[in-house]
């Protein structure tokens, strides 16, 4: 009986499909050899069109069924219905091969063709993730849209499963519809855009990546803070690279009474010209100044203020300005004082000190 069962096997299917196979994966190599050799250097291009092959070298198999058995009774057998169709295998393989196609279309156009664009038009980061979201997303509603008429599915079926839809959002997924909405609201609007420095809660960090339902910002220790998109439509946040990233430093310093004053206010200014020398994004228009704040109690109270154009450098430039300040100061003579207090003792009355030593 198991010879029976032996002969019985489809060999002559079996062997198309492992010869097909085969020559699949000898094209891809063959496709491989000859791209690397048309492009000698290892650029974008190169790796769009290695990537485009191996989306039709691994799907190819999918197409060889579909074209070898398309007589065959169990790929047309229908699995279920959905409204007037019947929904068969073939029609699952084909709206599988056009989302994936999409998809990875998707993925070339983001990786490695939108990057040239980018840089010839000098994009800044923010905008550079914007567009990558918004060509995903019309690739991929397009794709599923195509997919399903495809298959014979009429769009104007899905009006009851949309409005059940709407009902199920409107009870049960408010926090996820709100999400998704006010993440295409940061994309388009832009308050906050990938690459921006913000302050959360007394926070610093950078927005490092707006999804469909939240917000990834990097921290300065390297932690991660996932927010919901609404929260940053709803709460205050503060955008240290929103519309102009230029940022004014304050250097608070103090000086012991009795210091000459213009002098100090040359010191500073010298400070910050060095710190201007040394970096590229200290500004020099709006000009460095010295602000004689007041008389405090142990002191005399100066602030420096400076412009930088990198909010990304606030931490390390006033570590910086603090270093040269102390060297200068000491450099020149100049005290910063500790705080100070001056005690009075009043002498006791005479009354009092006589009845003491009389009970003594």
């Amino acid at each position: 009986m198991s010879t029976n069962l032996f002969n019985e096997w489809p060999w002559q299917d079996i062997v198309m499909v492992a010869g097909f196979i085969v020559f699949l994966f000898l094209t891809r190599w063959i496709a491989g050899v000859l791209i690397n050799r048309l492009f000698r250097e290892k650029g974008s291009v190169q790796k769009a069109a290695l990537s485009l092959i191996n989306w039709v070298v691994f799907n190819g198999l999918l197409l060889f069924v579909i074209f070898y058995f398309s007589d065959s009774a169990w790929l047309l057998y229908p699995l279920f219905t959905i409204g007037q169709v019947d929904i068969t295998l073939f029609l699952i393989i084909i709206a599988v091969l056009i989302i994936t196609f999409a998809y990875r279309l998707s993925n070339i156009l983001n990786e490695h063709l939108l990057p040239f664009f980018f840089e010839r038009h000098h994009l800044d980061k923010g905008i550079q993730f914007t567009m990558e979201r918004v060509v995903h997303y019309i690739i991929m509603v397009v794709a599923v849209l195509v997919s399903l008429t495809t298959v014979g599915i009429d769009l104007s079926a899905l009006t009851v499963f949309a409005g059940v839809l709407g009902v199920g959002i409107g009870f049960g997924m408010q926090n996820i519809a709100s999400n998704f909405i006010s993440g295409l609201i940061l994309l388009f609007e832009r308050p906050i855009k990938v690459g921006d420095r913000v302050l959360i809660d007394d926070v610093i960090g950078d927005v490092e990546k707006i999804s469909m339902r939240a917000t990834v910002v990097r921290t300065l220790e390297n932690e991660h803070i996932i927010n919901p998109n609404s929260y940053f439509l709803e709460e205050k946040v503060v955008n240290r690279s929103f519309a102009d990233p230029r940022l004014r430093l304050t250097i608070p310093i103090g000086v012991a009474y009795g210091t000459d004053v213009q002098k100090v206010k040359r010191i500073l200014l010298v400070v910050a010209e060095l710190a201007r020398q040394e970096n590229s994004f200290v500004l020099e228009s709006p000009a460095p100044f010295v602000n004689f704040k007041g008389f405090g109690d142990s002191s005399l109270d100066f602030e420096l203020f400076l412009w930088i154009s990198n909010p990304k450098e606030v931490i390390r430039m006033k570590s910086e300005l603090n270093f040269s300040i102390y060297e200068q100061l000491n450099e020149n003579g100049i005290e910063i004082p500790f705080p100070q207090r001056d005690l009075h003792i009043k002498s006791a009355p005479e009354s009092l000190l006589k009845g003491h030593q009389e009970d003594s």
